[in-house]
């Protein structure tokens, strides 16, 4: 089941009943949902001329009774009272309500009671309470995502919230896939296993006739982890398509804002990037830089050829002036001409940081031993004029988490250097990190220092060659999908909740939730596993998507509540 599909389903499903002109009316979460699978153009195929949010809908008196109201929400309290205020004096001919999760019998009495003068056609559950950015990733886009870094007694009100969303998200995903899964957890981590048996309770107790599904021979399988376990993929610069562009420029519900980069024209100022709708970024989104240029140059070659120009492009700038001196090449190929634009953006930033020379070092500090190199290594860039605060920042916190035990002394050096340096980060930060995922809070072996296996596995790749220095890193969810794939997730590790225990057994579906976000380079490794065919299809889903820039911010969000609760103390 791909979870794009699932979610287009539930869309059409709303729209393709209800005949006539509709108003489709969404909340800040489901305009996300939506937005994802469903094209402006699409939803005008569906005759809805209008889209509007709840709270927008509610300022408004405007009486527009010649079209349906199409809403989809979460079923928040908000909303219900949003709707108990709108049904007292309806704007609209008939009103559609679909909600993305479970409704609470209360509830349904409270619309059941506003709809006195009779609007409401139908009020149903459509499960798609998740964003579904990719076929086998999503998210929940959770604001206060920082909440996971702070231990229940920080702020047990906002951690509670924040759990329920989590187990809302989880449920609407199995709900749509039509399965109860076997849940597992992160042993090492107190929010994954709270999730877990809310998640199990849900399922098994307080909701069991809904998740009451034909059985399959062997159940999926839900794994919750803690993104502390793997602190040092949301650190790492990018090269591959998808996710530089996340790291250098950021994504946000498959939409990438270009304003705050300089001035474009009005169609490109903001520009879709989505596999469902675009060929091009479908077939390259996991490909490293070099070869996305490569690409694009390929299909501005044919171009010219149509277009009987002459004109010598050999680097990026000219690629960019070509597609400016053509309008027609514009709207033939508005596609090509913002990925062009994409690239050159990227490659500027690239430049301006030197993120080539920073990204070695992260590389190396990831992925290969040798502290005394590294020290060096992390040394000079913290010396060097043209590097930025945030790449400093980043390297000495993948010091830190690589080598906290062995050289406590030069950590400190490193610390200091980078307090005198970079000012603006508050001292504390990397200590920070280490706290919340230095060696001591992991359960997985990040590193691959002490299986034997895995460093028979990294001198094969030595000898092969790795296909590009900044691409050597393998997240931890590689191996963790790996272990799954051969039936050796050790239960120690990843304990089982309640006695639905498979001995053995390899799961068919799998689902990945990871508190605290997921990167791109991680949707990348699973789509890749998936393509394997290995008789395993993995599903990736978390709190939000991180960049580096993020999950620092995440980082100093936690820390400062953290110190005001225990000055307060």
């Amino acid at each position: 089941m791909v979870l794009v599909s699932a979610a287009r389903d539930y869309v059409n499903r709303m729209l393709q009943d209800i005949s006539g002109m509709k108003v489709l009316i969404l909340d800040s979460h489901t305009v996300s949902t939506v937005s994802v699978v469903y094209s402006q153009s699409e939803l005008l195929q569906k005759e809805v001329f209008l889209v509007e949010l709840i709270e927008s809908t509610s300022l408004s008196r405007e009486s527009m009774s010649h079209l349906k109201a199409v809403y989809f929400l979460q079923p928040t309290s908000e909303n219900i009272q949003h709707l108990r205020r709108q049904l007292a004096s309806p704007r609209f001919g008939e009103y559609h309500l679909f909600f993305s999760n479970i409704l609470k019998d209360t509830q349904i009495h409270i619309l059941a009671d506003s709809d006195e003068l009779e609007v409401v056609q139908q009020v149903q559950e459509f499960y798609a309470d998740f964003v579904a950015v990719d076929p086998y990733h999503f998210t929940l886009n959770i604001p206060s995502n920082h909440t996971y870094m702070l231990p229940a007694v920080v702020d047990p009100g906002n951690l509670q919230h924040f759990c329920d969303r989590v187990v809302d998200g989880i449920a609407a995903v199995f709900l749509a896939m039509k399965r109860r899964p076997i849940i597992r957890y992160q042993r090492t981590s107190d929010v994954a296993k709270r999730i877990a048996q809310e998640t199990s309770k849900l399922m098994y107790q307080q909701e069991s006739g809904l998740f009451d599904f034909r059985r399959t021979e062997i159940s999926p399988l839900l794994l919750v982890l803690d993104r502390s376990d793997d602190p040092v993929t949301p650190l790492l610069n990018q090269w591959t398509y998808q996710a530089m562009v996340h790291e250098l420029i950021g994504i946000q519900d498959n939409k990438v804002d270009l304003r705050s980069l300089g001035k474009f024209p009005k169609d490109q100022e903001e520009v879709v990037l989505s596999s469902e709708q675009d060929s091009f970024f479908k077939s390259n989104m996991y490909e490293n830089f070099g070869d996305i240029g490569m690409n694009i140059k390929r299909l501005v070659d044919e171009f010219q050829q149509a277009a009987k120009s002459n004109q010598n492009i050999q680097t990026i700038e000219d690629m960019a002036k070509f597609v400016d001196n053509y309008p027609e090449y514009r709207k033939m190929h508005g596609n090509i001409s913002k990925h062009v634009t994409l690239v050159t953006e990227m490659s500027k930033i690239v430049e301006e940081r030197k993120l080539m020379l920073v990204s070695q070092t992260e590389q190396e500090l990831a992925c290969n031993g040798g502290q005394v190199a590294a020290f060096e290594a992390v040394t000079n860039l913290l010396n060097n004029e043209n590097i930025s605060d945030i790449d400093r920042l980043r390297l000495v916190m993948l010091y830190a988490l690589r080598y906290e035990k062995e050289s406590p002394v030069q950590l400190m050096q490193l610390f200091n250097k980078l307090a005198s340096r970079s000012p603006k980060y508050k001292p504390g930060l990397v200590q920070f990190l280490l706290k919340q995922a230095g060696v001591d809070k992991r359960t997985g072996d990040l590193y691959g220092n002490r299986d034997f296996l895995n460093i028979a596995r990294n001198m094969a790749r030595g000898l092969k060659g790795v296909e590009n220095v900044y691409t050597q890193h393998q997240p931890l969810l590689f191996q963790t999908m790996e272990s799954i794939t051969k039936g050796r997730l050790r239960d120690v590790d990843y304990p089982c909740i309640g006695n639905h225990f498979q001995q053995g057994s390899r799961p068919q579906e799998v689902v990945i939730f990871i508190v605290g976000g997921t990167t791109y380079e991680e949707s990348r490794c699973v789509a890749l596993q998936n393509a394997t065919n290995s008789g395993t299809r993995f599903v990736l889903g978390g709190s939000v998507v991180l960049n580096s820039k993020r999950f620092l911010k995440d980082l100093e969000e936690a820390q400062r509540i953290a110190r005001s609760s225990t000055s307060v103390v």
